[in-house]
């Protein structure tokens, strides 16, 4: 009798724990999708400088750089439900986060364009953020001023690529 009992206990016991680190599983991917969409919201806004303090900063990009760039770009994260679609948490350590994700553009010369594909999150400061280099990368401002001007003298040469 006491070994059923134990075993029935011990059976117990790792349902729960496996549902408990399936809460918790859940409960950091809607953090991780709650900041996105945050910071995706800020840009949206036009709120570069802040934009510039959530995101994890890597590189030497400078706040005014970093703003005076932004600006230049049309692009800009859609709207509601457009905004982010598909997301999944697709690993999670301590301090990092990816995920997959959807997310509608605007400004673009497709009025429905999108960008899906894996985006790294850290946590800093107990928030999640997005990389820098990821958000200049999407509004199309990323690189360095010698490879935006060789982009933009083939965007002008006469001949087929």
């Amino acid at each position: 009798m006491n070994i059923k009992y134990f075993s029935s206990f011990v059976t117990v016991c790792i349902i729960f724990i496996f549902n408990t680190g399936t809460l918790l599983a859940s409960e950091v991917s809607s953090e991780v999708e709650k900041s996105m969409s945050d910071t995706l919201d800020i840009w949206r806004e036009g709120r570069f400088e802040q934009l510039f303090d959530q995101l994890a900063h890597r590189g030497r990009t400078s706040r005014e750089s970093f703003v005076k760039r932004m600006q230049e770009s049309s692009i800009r994260p859609a709207c509601c439900w457009q905004k982010m679609e598909r997301f999944k948490l697709v690993q999670k350590k301590l301090t990092e986060a990816t995920v997959y994700v959807k997310i509608g553009l605007e400004g673009t010369a497709n009025s429905t364009d999108s960008i899906t594909r894996e985006f790294k999150m850290s946590n800093t400061e107990g928030e999640w953020r997005m990389q820098l280099a990821d958000v200049l990368s999407i509004a199309g401002v990323s690189g360095n001023k010698k490879s935006a001007a060789r982009r933009n003298s083939k965007k002008s040469s006469p001949y087929p690529d």
